[in-house]
């Protein structure tokens, strides 16, 4: 192909697409490092997916200003919409003071945290090509070249996911369609998906609409119930009340079997999940597809083509957050939570912007020969309970992402010497060199299994039942290789403070006393 006359060439170590919160934050990080890198974005400025999206413009990320700590590392355990930085400038409290804030000024935000770290970002550079040799070769609509050694891909979803169900372009998609109310008078509508944007569309249309009835094949989920904030959050389930005070509205959990246009209506076919397979068809005025989005692929040449998974939603990723097939291609931001789908919060900027700055730590590491950072502590019992605690303490990585991050403390062959790593991916730990030392400790927030109703916990407040906890709690564990020797589980705590010596203190040293006096 014939560059255009007036195309340039890019030629970098590191390119990254999308200037999202994710490109923005790795950036910041190479920017720190001192690399060679380009972020590209399709858009006129950074979050060009926050200009629409979520389409009634109230995000459901917390925003909570006012916490009574003073520890910045505390506070950013409240904060999920703030990116790490080196200022309390750029922290996203001045910029909104409301718990959900509006989508407009985090991409205010965004913006000044861009110019704010002077990011190497070039604008209206939409990605149609992407081919792989020995380097990565980018083509862009404007037939500018861009060549990179390593690819980070940052651009989140940006293809709706449709279910295959006949008659499914006969809907109208969450992208497109109208979130006026007064165009649904008087309708009856069918949404598809018992996601948070099925339910914010379904609370949209509950003063206008005659019916409204949210479906899919599953029965939904709650946050306050699962800990996956990707499940349906209070702020949308106003629409709960009007189904079960019987208002008209229903959830209905069934597959839908056919979409069919009859006389002006929309005719349904249900299969209801729960009812010895009965069939029931139903008309509407309107049917709204909240079914979610998906890894758009198709700016990938063969040579260059990730492995998807989950449905094609996602492309399939390595502990690395590298592509399974295709060397040197990394994933940032939501794209990342093909590793822990649905568990913890690694779709969602309070969480990937931790496993952000891990990704870095391993590039570093990986190509640069940077090692981890890491500090000596004191290889005795008591040295390690105190830097444990100290950190999980006040740790907001740890706290975000429960369970996938952990910290790591590595003791010599002797019993000498001891590390302190931070914020490293749990599998990661196990599938890397870490992994090859004889004796390590993993150090974890981790919730323990709801049975039954979340708010009629049955507690057990007794050191020897510390495993039994249910609220997050830290689980600390001894490893020699990636066999796990033996793990320790301390007290929940209201406050999320594990300080009490005879609760956590004591208990956690005797278990590592335990452990160095017979290590395997």
């Amino acid at each position: 192909m014939t560059q255009p006359e007036n195309s340039k060439t890019y030629e970098h170590d590191y390119i990254i697409i999308g200037a999202g919160p994710a490109g923005l934050q790795l950036g910041y990080f190479f920017e720190k490092a001192g690399r060679d890198y380009l972020i590209l974005e399709a858009g006129d400025t950074p979050g060009t997916f926050f200009k629409r999206y979520p389409r009634h413009r109230t995000l459901i990320s917390s925003n909570k200003v006012y916490t009574g700590y003073d520890d910045p590392e505390v506070n950013m355990r409240f904060d999920w919409n703030s990116l790490i930085g080196d200022t309390d400038e750029m922290l996203f409290k001045h910029y909104s003071k409301k718990y959900f804030p509006p989508a407009d000024e985090f991409v205010r935000y965004l913006c000044d945290y861009a110019e704010h770290y002077k990011l190497k970002v070039k604008y209206g550079a939409h990605v149609v090509e992407i081919k792989k040799d020995e380097r990565f070769t980018l083509r862009d609509a404007e037939g500018n070249t861009y060549t990179a050694l390593r690819l980070i891909i940052a651009t989140g979803f940006t293809k709706p996911y449709l279910p295959d169900i006949p008659g499914i372009e006969l809907t109208e998609v969450y992208t497109e369609m109208s979130t006026n109310p007064e165009e649904f008078i008087n309708q009856k509508v069918l949404i598809l998906g018992k996601g948070n944007s099925a339910f914010e569309t379904a609370d949209n249309l509950i003063e206008t609409a005659a019916v409204i009835h949210v479906a899919s094949p599953q029965p939904l989920n709650l946050a306050w119930k699962t800990h996956f904030v990707g499940h349906l959050r209070a702020v949308n389930n106003n629409f709960l009340d009007t189904y079960q005070l019987k208002t008209q509205n229903a959830i209905i959990d069934a597959e839908i079997e056919k979409i069919e246009r009859r006389d002006g209506k929309l005719a349904v076919t249900f299969r209801y999940s729960h009812a010895n397979g009965e069939k029931e068809e139903l008309l509407y005025d309107r049917v709204l597809a909240c079914t979610g989005f998906r890894f758009d692929a198709s700016v990938f040449d063969e040579s260059a083509r990730p492995a998807l998974v989950i449905k094609d939603r996602f492309p399939q990723q390595s502990c690395e957050w590298e592509s399974t097939n295709i060397r040197d291609l990394y994933f940032a931001g939501t794209l990342t939570q093909m590793r822990d789908f649905k568990k913890t919060t690694s779709g969602f900027i309070h969480g990937f912007r931790y496993n952000v700055r891990a990704l870095w730590r391993i590039l570093e590491r990986k190509y640069h020969g940077v090692e981890w950072p890491s500090v000596a502590v004191t290889a005795t019992p008591e040295g390690i309970a105190a830097a444990f605690l100290g950190r999980i303490n006040k740790s907001s990585g740890l706290w975000q992402q429960f369970g996938f991050l952990c910290d790591l403390i590595v003791v010599s062959k002797d019993g000498a010497e001891a590390r302190y790593y931070e914020e490293l991916p749990v599998d990661y730990v196990h599938e890397s060199s870490f992994g090859e030392n004889e004796h390590y400790y993993t150090a974890t927030l981790e919730f323990g299994k709801i049975v039954g109703d979340p708010f009629n916990i049955e507690r057990f407040p007794d050191t020897a039942q510390a495993e039994r906890s249910t609220f997050l709690h830290p689980v600390i564990r001894h490893y020699s290789g990636t066999k796990l020797i033996s793990e320790q589980h301390l007290l929940e705590d209201l406050g999320g403070e594990w300080v009490k010596k005879e609760l956590h203190v004591e208990p956690l040293t005797q278990f590592l006393r335990n452990e160095i006096l017979a290590p395997a």
